[in-house]
């Protein structure tokens, strides 16, 4: 009985502690179906989702499709939450949001053939101390970069966030990466892995900002430390592009 005592306090505690001081994003990823229309899921989200989002305080919901031809393809949504027990806060108030469930009873009622897609999947994501909050991207932003870092292990991970917290943003900042949100995931199918997305009004704007990042000296002096050798063994980039609805 202690134990189980103990165990539901110290579970509050680090929620309120860790998570608690930190963003929580949620990054939802749809598969669209090649022959199945998309209207239905894209009116569900712009009209009915994300408004009810905005009522409960969530700014600048992301919704972005692939850049390219790639198939299947994939929509993107972005939701940002002020910590972990937000995100239950808001799950619930949705479901008792009158102008939500109205506006989404289109998608909710309709047949299996018109779903759009055949899965999505979620990942949680919770921000870091050198990058705690989502940045709102300049208004000409067209094209942005999703990345994806693996590690090989927990601690590999760790290292490769300090190596973000300690030098990485700083230089990012220098050379004109422009960052949207970062955070370390907390679930998702990648794990134990970062994710991050970048903002540029166009490809120019993104080779000449990376064309700095190498030759860049304090990245030339950190590769060559031995505290963030083999961080990091997988690197995953996606392009996307915003949908006319996205609030980033």
């Amino acid at each position: 009985m202690f134990r189980r005592l103990f165990l539901i306090v110290l579970f509050g505690f680090l929620l309120n502690s860790s998570f608690g001081q930190s963003q929580i994003y949620e990054l939802r990823v749809y598969e669209l179906d090649f022959f199945r229309p998309a209207e239905v899921l894209h009116t569900y989200l712009e009209k009915a989702l994300i408004p009810a989002l905005n009522r409960q305080g969530i700014k600048h919901v992301g919704a972005f499709e692939e850049a390219g031809d790639a198939l299947p393809k994939k929509l993107y949504l972005l939701i940002a939450y002020d910590n972990m027990g937000a995100y239950g806060t808001v799950t619930d108030a949705l479901r008792k949001d009158s102008n939500y469930l109205s506006a989404a009873e289109p998608y909710f009622e309709a047949p299996e053939e018109k779903i759009a897609y055949n899965r999505y999947e979620s990942s949680f994501i919770r921000s870091v101390v050198g990058f705690p909050d989502l940045l709102k991207p300049a208004e000409d932003s067209e094209l942005f970069e999703l990345r994806i870092y693996e590690s090989h292990n927990e601690d590999a991970l760790r290292r490769k966030v300090k190596m973000f917290n300690d030098s990485e943003f700083k230089i990012f900042e220098e050379v004109g990466l422009p960052m949207v949100f970062f955070g370390e995931n907390i679930s998702g199918h990648q794990m134990p892995c970062l994710t991050y997305l970048l903002a540029f009004k166009d490809k120019a704007g993104h080779e000449e900002a990376w064309s700095k990042f190498g030759p860049h000296p304090e990245w030339q002096r950190i590769t060559k430390l031995e505290e963030y050798a083999n961080s990091m063994n997988d690197i995953t980039r996606v392009f996307l592009k915003p949908l006319p609805y996205s609030q980033l």
